[in-house]
C-alpha cells in the first residue's frame, strides 16, 4: 500500500480508537496507559490537525449519578511530546513567566462552593457536564467542606492514590490511576477515604477579575487548606526543558504518580481557559518509556486476508505493564531491519493493545544471542492458497476466501452500525453457512434466528428489525461496506468528490483515472477497480433487495464550488478548521491537506508569515485569502471565480488587525 493510502487507513484507525479509550479511561478502566493514548493523541494530530476527534473530549460515560454542568468548561490541554514542540508553543504565547506544575496521572474532579460551602463535587465528564459524586468526594483527603472566606466558585483538582496505597491494597489494578477512578464512582462510596484530592486551579463565578495570578492562585488554594500540586516558576523555556529533565529522573521517586509537567502564563486570562482548548498553558510529557529485550519468535495474527507478525519477546515492563508481544507491521520493516529470532530489539507503546517494536537495541546494550532467520508463512491457513508478499502486506488473494467473506460481513454490519448483530451472532450465521455473502443477511427470517444460542423470539424479532430497516446510504460507505483492503469512507468520499460521484461512473472508471484523484494512488485505484469487479454482482443483489440504497449525487446547482480546493493554515476565528472544511464540502468544493499544484485557495489569516504552506503557495502561484475573504466566498460562492494570488495577498490583512 503507497504511504499516502496508509496514512488515510491510518487516520481512520486513530479516529476510532481514541474516542473508544477516552470512554474506558472515564469509566475507571483504562485499556492503555496515558503515555499509550498520548501517542495516538498526538499521531493524530500530526496526520490531520482538524480531526474531529480532537476537538471532542471524553466523556465519563458512568451510570447512576446525577449529571451537573462545570462552572468552568474544564477542557483538553494542549500537548508537547519533546522540547521543540514546547519551544514552538513557548515562541507563539511569549509569556513573560512560565509556571509550571506537576501534570498529575489522576482523575479531574471540580468542587463547587457556594458562600464558602462545598455544594458539589463534579467529574470531568464532557467537559460541560460531568457525574454529581458529592457524596464520594466528602470522604476523600484534601476536601475541603467549608472554606474560611465566603467564597462562590470552583476549584479543580486531581483525584489521585498514592503508591503505597496502591500497592497495599489495590495492586490487582493496573496502576494508580485506574484504582483511583474505580473508587471514586463506587455507587456505595467504599474505598474514597484511599483517595487524596490535590488541588492545582481555582476560579470565581461571575468574577473574572478575582484571580489575576497563577501563582497567586495556589497561595489562595494552599492558605484555604486544600493540598495543592508542586508548583514552580522560569522566566525563560530553556529552564523549563531542564526542569522537566531534572523531574523525569525524580519521577519514580515520587509518592504519587505524574506524567509530566504543566506550563502556564502566569498570567491569568479568564477568557482563554473557558476555550475547549486553552492557548495560554499546555501540558509538556515525559519522554516515552522505551525497553530492549530479545526476540524469540514471531507468530502471524490474522485479520481479514491480512498476516501481521507479532514478535514474541522476553518480558519487559514499560509504562506500568508487562510487554511479552510487540506489533512488527509487516514483511518490509523485518527485511529492513535485518530482524532476526534472537535479535536484541527495541520496544516501545504506542498506543494499541499491541506494543510496538521500533528497531534493533543499540549495540551492546544485551548480551549477544544466537540468531535464525524468521520464517514468512507462505500458505492461507483457511483455504489453502498461495499467499501473496506485497512488502508492506502479506495476504491472501483469494476472492472466495472464507476468512475474507467473515470479514466483509463484519465490515458491513459496522458500517451500518448494526449494534443488534453481534460478532458472535455473525460468526455463528456464517459457520452454519447460512449467511456467506451480504445479500444473505436480508433474507434472515425471525423464526430460524430465534433457535440461535441466546436468542429467542423477542431478541430476533429485534435483530430482524434492524436488518430489514431501510437506509440509504453515501456511496462513499456503501463502497466501504465491501471491504476492498485499505479502503474506507475518508478514500472513497475522496473519489466521489472528484466526480465519480454514482456507481456507474466508479465500474466504468479505470484505475489510471482513479489514481489521479488527490489522496488515492495507483496502489490504491487499482484495489478499488479489482474490488468493485469482484463484488459488482453482491452489491447488486445487495440494491436489489429493496432496503439499502445509494444516495443521489445532490444537483450541480447545489455545489456551486464543485472544481474549487480549499487548504488552510494557522487558526480560524470564527469557526473551527473542521466546520470550515463542511461547508466548503456542502457546496461541492474540496478541503486539502497540504498545498499542491492545482489548489484553489490557501486560507490564512497570516499571509506574510514564512510557514511552509505559505512559501509553497507563493511558489505555485496559488492564491492566499483570509478568514474573511473566505466567509465571503461561502455566502457568495461566485467570488471564488477570478481571485489571482497578488490579488488574493494585497487583500489580507494582518493577524493583528484580524483579532
Amino acid at each position: 500500500m503507497a504511504q499516502r493510502e496508509k496514512t488515510e487507513t491510518r487516520i481512520e484507525t486513530l479516529e476510532r480508537l481514541i474516542p473508544a479509550y477516552q470512554a474506558s479511561y472515564y469509566n475507571g478502566e483504562a485499556e492503555i496507559s496515558d503515555e499509550e493514548f498520548d501517542i495516538l493523541w498526538n499521531e493524530l494530530k500530526q496526520l490531520k490537525p482538524d480531526s474531529k476527534v480532537l476537538a471532542e473530549i471524553g466523556a465519563d460515560a458512568a451510570e447512576g449519578f446525577t449529571k451537573a454542568r462545570h462552572l468552568i468548561p474544564m477542557g483538553s490541554q494542549e500537548k508537547a511530546a519533546n522540547p521543540a514542540e514546547f519551544r514552538s508553543w513557548a515562541e507563539k504565547i511569549t509569556p513573560e513567566t512560565f509556571v509550571v506544575q506537576y501534570k498529575l496521572d489522576g482523575a479531574s474532579l471540580e468542587l463547587q462552593y457556594e458562600g464558602g460551602k462545598l455544594v458539589k463535587a463534579v467529574t470531568r465528564g464532557d467537559g460541560i457536564v460531568g457525574d454529581d459524586i458529592t457524596l464520594n468526594a466528602r470522604r476523600m483527603d484534601g476536601v475541603v467542606e467549608a472554606l474560611d472566606v465566603p467564597f462562590t466558585g470552583g476549584v479543580r483538582g486531581e483525584v489521585m492514590m498514592t503508591r503505597y496505597i496502591w500497592k497495599e491494597k489495590y495492586a490487582e489494578k493496573a496502576n494508580c490511576r485506574n484504582a483511583a477512578n474505580g473508587i471514586m464512582r463506587r455507587k456505595d462510596g467504599a474505598g474514597c477515604e484511599d483517595l487524596t484530592l490535590i488541588a492545582y486551579d481555582v476560579a470565581a463565578v461571575g468574577e473574572d477579575g478575582f484571580f489575576q495570578d497563577e501563582i497567586e492562585k495556589v497561595r489562595w488554594l494552599k492558605n484555604r487548606g486544600f493540598s495543592v500540586t508542586i508548583t514552580a516558576e522560569f522566566s525563560d523555556a530553556e529552564e523549563v526543558i531542564a526542569y522537566r529533565q531534572k523531574t523525569a529522573e525524580e519521577r519514580a521517586s515520587l509518592p504519587i504518580d505524574i506524567d509530566g509537567l504543566v506550563v502556564k502564563d502566569r498570567k491569568t486570562d479568564m477568557n482563554d481557559l473557558r476555550r475547549a482548548r486553552p492557548e495560554r498553558q499546555i501540558a509538556f510529557k515525559f519522554d516515552l518509556e522505551t525497553a530492549y529485550s530479545i526476540l524469540r519468535a514471531v507468530e502471524w495474527s490474522e485479520s481479514g486476508a491480512t498476516y501481521t507478525p507479532i514478535g514474541v519477546v522476553d518480558p519487559v515492563r514499560i509504562a506500568g505493564t508487562t510487554v511479552q508481544r510487540a506489533n512488527l507491521n509487516n514483511p518490509d520493516m523485518i527485511r529492513s531491519l535485518g530482524l532476526k529470532i534472537g535479535s536484541a530489539v527495541s520496544v516501545v507503546k504506542r498506543g494499541e493493545i499491541i506494543p510496538k517494536i521500533e528497531g534493533l537495541a543499540p549495540e551492546g546494550s544485551l548480551p549477544k544471542e544466537p540468531e535464525q532467520d524468521i520464517e514468512f508463512p507462505t500458505r492461507c491457513e483457511r483455504c489453502g492458497a498461495d499467499l501473496e508478499d506485497g512488502g508492506t502486506r502479506l495476504f491472501c488473494p483469494n476472492p472466495k476466501c472464507p476468512k475474507r467473506l467473515l470479514h466483509r460481513l463484519q465490515k458491513w454490519v459496522a458500517v451500518l452500525d448494526i449494534r443488534e448483530l453481534g460478532e458472535k451472532l455473525i460468526r455463528q450465521l456464517f459457520d452454519k453457512e447460512r449467511v456467506r455473502r451480504i445479500p444473505e443477511l436480508y433474507t434472515l427470517n425471525p423464526e430460524e434466528l430465534a433457535e440461535f444460542e441466546r436468542m429467542g423470539e423477542l431478541s430476533s424479532a429485534k435483530v430482524i428489525r434492524h436488518i430489514r430497516t431501510k437506509r440509504e446510504l453515501p456511496l462513499s460507505a456503501f463502497v466501504a461496506g465491501f471491504d476492498f483492503e485499505g479502503v474506507g469512507e475518508t478514500i472513497m468520499e475522496k473519489a466521489v468528490a472528484a466526480g465519480f460521484n454514482t456507481l456507474e461512473k466508479l465500474r466504468s472508471a479505470s484505475a489510471e483515472a482513479l489514481a489521479e484523484v488527490y489522496g488515492l494512488g495507483a496502489i490504491t485505484a487499482g484495489i478499488i477497480v479489482e474490488g468493485l469487479k469482484e463484488t459488482a454482482e453482491e452489491m447488486d443483489q445487495t440494491l436489489a433487495t429493496g432496503i439499502i440504497a445509494i444516495a443521489p449525487p445532490p444537483p450541480e446547482d447545489t455545489q456551486p464550488l464543485k472544481g474549487f480546493s480549499f487548504c488552510f493554515t494557522g487558526e480560524l476565528s470564527s469557526m473551527k478548521r473542521s466546520e470550515a472544511e463542511e461547508k466548503i464540502r456542502a457546496l461541492g468544493g474540496s478541503a486539502k491537506s497540504s498545498v499542491v499544484k492545482d489548489l484553489s485557495f490557501l486560507v490564512t489569516n497570516d499571509p506574510r508569515s514564512g510557514s511552509a504552506k505559505n512559501k509553497k503557495a507563493r511558489g505555485l502561484g496559488i492564491p492566499m485569502i483570509d478568514e474573511k475573504a473566505f466567509i465571503g466566498i461561502l455566502q457568495n460562492p461566485s467570488q471564488a471565480v477570478g481571485y489571482t494570488a497578488n490579488e488574493a495577498e494585497d487583500a489580507a490583512p494582518s493577524v493583528a488587525r484580524l483579532f
